[in-house]
């Protein structure tokens, strides 16, 4: 059971940001709350059998600058509260996100996506979240706003470096993340995998996301952006796949050979070898499938059974 001894809406950043300035340690900021039960349920609270005490909760959901989304300059920014359910309902987000409807459609269930927010995912650090592949590779920022004095400050921190290891940021107490900001990739094929325990309700063992921009003619990869997640402390971005890939012709082999590069990245403590034969199998089906959203067909050879 969790029980806190207030439970405070401000309806302003400035508002949210003095409350958690004021707050109790042990307060606890709520977006779109999806895994706070689990939080207190599943002992990551400290205490194991799910009976959990929390000073203060602090729910962000009425504060209107937070939701929504731009896109300026190339670069799509997307408010904190904006619930993963958009990537599939909204046809600019999928024109510029291409990979987010695909790795939305596996985020839980649909009641979960209306409430569950992408910043809230980032924030959460877990090694295999499904939306930190898509935004590392896209070159997404962290945007966190803290007082100074009595005056909104924001600053901007990569994700690359935002997320440090399993559960662990770099926020300080007093911050509150208000937006994640990347690259557009309109004109892109997306494409993400998944693989975990069951499909229904999967949550990573490993996770893959994948953004393709072929030449005019379709016959060359003008530019690759790939990033995966649960093959280490943190999710990567796989700069050597990009770099190998990038110019040369579309070929089966050739994707074949960039997808057994990314083996010795495998970083996690248990399964590893298992992790590897699926960051292979997952860098091939990604690269294919996201060439297949931009409607070019490349055969898969040959064909990996670990992650199926």
């Amino acid at each position: 059971m969790l029980n806190c001894d207030q439970y405070l809406t401000p309806e302003s950043l400035h508002q949210a940001l003095q409350l958690l300035a004021q707050a109790p340690v042990g307060s606890r900021l709520l977006a779109g709350a999806t895994d706070t039960l689990p939080w207190a349920r599943q002992g990551r609270a400290g205490d194991a059998s799910g009976d959990v005490h929390v000073p203060w909760i602090i729910d962000i959901s009425r504060i209107t600058e937070l939701t929504g989304y731009s896109i300026d300059a190339g670069r799509v920014r997307i408010g904190a509260m904006l619930v993963l359910q958009t990537f599939l309902e909204d046809p600019v987000l999928r024109e510029h996100l291409p990979a987010m409807p695909y790795c939305a459609i596996w985020f839980a269930d649909d009641q979960i996506r209306r409430q569950a927010t992408l910043v809230g995912n980032l924030v959460n650090a877990s090694p295999a979240a499904d939306g930190t592949p898509p935004m590392l590779a896209l070159q997404a920022t962290v945007e966190i706003a803290s007082l100074a004095g009595s005056r909104v400050e924001k600053r901007r921190v990569a994700l690359e470096d935002f997320v440090t290891g399993p559960g662990r940021t770099t926020l300080q107490r007093g911050d509150i993340v208000t937006a994640v900001e990347c690259d557009s990739a309109a004109g892109y094929g997306g494409s993400f995998e998944k693989v975990g325990q069951r499909r229904s309700l999967v949550i990573s063992v490993a996770c893959a996301a994948c953004y393709i921009n072929p030449s005019a003619e379709h016959d060359r990869f003008e530019d690759v952006r790939l990033a995966l997640g649960g093959i280490g402390p943190v999710p990567v971005r796989l700069h050597e796949v990009e770099d190998f890939l990038r110019g040369k012709p579309i070929d089966a082999d050739l994707i074949a050979a960039a997808a057994a590069l990314p083996g010795d990245r495998v970083a996690s403590r248990t399964r590893r070898e298992y992790r590897r034969e699926v960051v292979r199998g997952f860098t091939q089906r990604a690269l294919i499938d996201a060439l297949a959203d931009c409607g070019i067909p490349v055969e898969q050879s040959p064909r990996c059974t670990a992650h199926g």
